[in-house]
């Protein structure tokens, strides 16, 4: 199944997608007389998602068809999946390409890791600001598979990852790599990931997500970067140092998840982005598959000061 958050009559509702667009709950729970929760975020936080998937595979995709209400695609704003995940949590250098591209070894006993404010946060199609902070003259975006935690948890085994899992989406991860790398006091080091990691718009997720029954094989997905429509890089999850069943257990035993945490497990490569640029994120897989692309328009806030 795959969902997604529009943006509706001034609210932002969770809804599930199909041939003909988007299904609002709402809207479902009228015609069935069902109370599933309205948002994504609740959706997942109370365990209904897994009940939602349940019903979708067991016949509900068909039913759908038959209730009126659908949102056409023409008419769909898609807002993030969700405003407020207690925490989001990056993973930098996962991809040993990407590690040898900037001059890095690929971290191997643990993963790079570092943390993400939730005010970073925004959708598809919504502006990415390049700060005017004046020491800020490289910003970066990066095409990343996000995963996104299904329930509160600890001590999950590698075997039994899916369990703690949602479903995955697609993220546009942003780093103002100047600030990381162009001061000698800072150059190099991880410490400061802190600062370039957490200006405004710097995280993007949506527009769907994709639960794990519709992913046979998440190792299988093929990550793209793209600049300006153009694929600047791209990678398969398999060539993760940190793959995500590891990526998911290990920080089980460490910080543990709550239901609606993102996890966002690094990219292919980064890229530079300037003012009117277009940033994106696009996953394939086997056999036709593919997620809905990730896009956000790029704003230079010192060339656009009344954006900020």
């Amino acid at each position: 199944m795959r969902l997604a958050t529009i943006k509706w009559n001034h609210e932002e509702i969770a809804g599930i997608v199909s041939v003909e667009g988007i299904m609002p709950v709402r809207t479902l729970n009228v015609a069935k007389g069902t109370a599933w929760e309205e948002t994504f975020f609740d959706l997942i936080h109370t365990g209904q998602l897994k009940e939602l998937t349940a019903w979708y595979n067991a016949g509900g995709k068909e039913e759908l068809d038959k209730i009126a209400g659908v949102v056409p695609y023409d008419q769909i704003v898609y807002a993030p999946l969700y405003r407020n995940p207690k925490r989001i949590f990056g993973i930098g250098l996962n991809y040993v390409d990407h590690a040898e591209d900037i001059g890095d070894a690929a971290p191997q006993g643990f993963p790079g890791s570092f943390f993400k404010m939730a005010d970073t946060l925004i959708g598809p199609e919504d502006e990415i600001h390049l700060p005017k902070l004046k020491e800020a003259v490289k910003t970066t975006a990066e095409a990343e598979l996000g995963v996104i935690m299904g329930k509160d948890c600890r001590d999950i085994s590698e075997e039994n990852w899916l369990d703690a899992v949602a479903g995955y989406t697609t993220i546009l991860d942003m780093t103002e790599e100047s600030i990381l790398k162009g001061n000698e006091f800072l150059k190099g080091n991880p410490r400061y990931l802190t600062i370039v990691k957490n200006f405004p718009t710097f995280f993007s997720f949506g527009p769907q997500l994709v639960t794990p029954d519709e992913v046979p094989d998440v190792l299988k997905l093929e990550v793209q970067s793209v600049h300006n429509g153009e694929i600047y890089a791209k990678n398969v999850v398999s060539n993760m140092t940190h793959r995500p069943a590891r990526l998911v257990s290990l920080h089980s035993s460490i910080q543990g998840w709550y239901a609606g945490d993102v996890l966002s497990t690094g990219t292919p490569r980064a890229f530079g982005i300037a003012d009117g640029d277009i940033a994106e994120c696009r996953i394939y897989g086997p056999d036709g598959f593919s997620m809905e692309p990730l896009r956000n328009p790029v704003v230079d806030l010192k060339k656009h000061p009344e954006k900020e």
